[in-house]
């Protein structure tokens, strides 16, 4: 896999698969050194952050995302 996969779990965090990278505001790198695999809150209550860390369950975090036939929204910077 040359690219990372990007999966929103069904209640819980977005999965990401492959080579990927995570930058904080500042432009500092986090060391994510040996992992194939990330997974990242997404229920906003992680005390980890970005990282997951398993507060969603405790939180009952509910989200289920399907693939739409319709494009994606264009993202726009703040």
């Amino acid at each position: 896999m040359n690219h990372a996969t990007i999966t929103p779990t069904d209640n819980g965090p977005y999965m990401i698969e492959g080579p990927a990278g995570i930058v904080d505001p500042d432009g500092n790198d986090y060391d994510l050194t040996g992992q194939t695999t990330i997974f990242l809150c997404r229920c906003g209550n992680s005390s980890t952050k970005p990282f997951c860390d398993g507060t969603h369950e405790a939180v009952s975090f509910e989200a289920t995302n399907r693939a739409s036939r319709t494009l994606a929204p264009v993202a726009t910077t703040p």
